[in-house]
């Protein structure tokens, strides 16, 4: 069953989903060569924490750390680990906070140094499906209107979407329905009503779209190795259009900077 959220709730997803922007807003600028990824999920959690909210991933179905960080053909789900970034890498970041009893969820990939001009290229289109599936969240859409803005942006640019992860609803927990799949037919699937609230989030490959588990029960990989994106946004649908809580807004105050001041 679909949960639609009032406009107070709305409101309490946004103050969340700002504090997931915000976050992820300053992991990206801590990006460089020679930083591990555990160090980048630490921080993290010390931001969310001394904001007041909990890392809404840890523990989460017993993963262990606050962040997903997926590197290279890494797709979703990466362990945050002792290894080093190193320049040509791409690295995705996945956010969530709770904060109020509402989550806010997001994600983003980054390039680190000097990074090849395919795989800029594998961002940018990732990042310009998502916005495409933005704005095919409008009330009277179809959920098959979203996937569909994914996978024709993709494939028209010789990628793969993946099917095996897919976006979701959201709201008092991370996974609500419904799924939202990176694929599908124009004006199939439900209808789309003021009051949902999604997290859409293109996971796009540069090979394949077959994915394969590791051995840590959690790390999604390409079958063929090849390099993944992946970004993400938490969309409320509201009468006046998409209303992206997880877009950082100019009178946002970060938590990183209140905490060192």
């Amino acid at each position: 069953m679909i949960i639609g959220k009032s406009k107070r709730e709305v409101d309490k997803m946004r103050a969340s989903g700002q504090l997931a922007g915000l976050v992820l807003t300053h992991l990206r600028t801590m990006v460089e060569p020679g930083i591990s990824t555990l160090e980048i999920d630490q921080a993290a959690e010390r931001m969310i924490r001394d904001a007041g909210a909990l890392p809404t991933f840890k523990g989460y179905n017993g993963f262990p750390f606050s962040i997903c960080a997926s590197v290279n053909e890494q797709v979703v789900h990466g362990f945050p680990s002792g290894y080093k970034l190193k320049a040509g890498d791409i690295f995705s970041i996945d956010c969530g906070v709770t904060l109020g009893g509402f989550v806010g969820d997001t994600a983003t990939t980054v390039p680190v140094g000097e990074v090849a001009e395919d795989l800029l290229k594998l961002i940018r289109i990732t990042e310009e499906s998502l916005d495409l599936a933005i704005k095919q969240c409008l009330a009277g859409n179809h959920l098959g209107d979203i996937g569909w803005a994914v996978q024709q942006h993709a494939e028209a640019n010789g990628y793969s979407v993946v099917r095996d992860y897919v976006g979701h609803g959201i709201g008092r927990r991370m996974h609500e329905d419904p799924q939202i799949p990176n694929y599908g037919k124009p004006g199939l699937g439900p209808k789309i009503k003021t009051g949902y609230v999604f997290a859409v989030e293109p996971m796009v490959n540069k090979g394949t779209h077959l994915t394969r588990v590791l051995s840590d029960g959690w790390t999604v990989v390409t079958l063929d190795g090849q390099p993944s994106a992946h970004v993400e946004h938490t969309i409320a649908i509201t009468e006046d259009g998409p209303d992206v809580l997880t877009r950082v807004r100019s009178d946002s105050i970060s938590p990183y900077s209140a905490a060192c001041n």
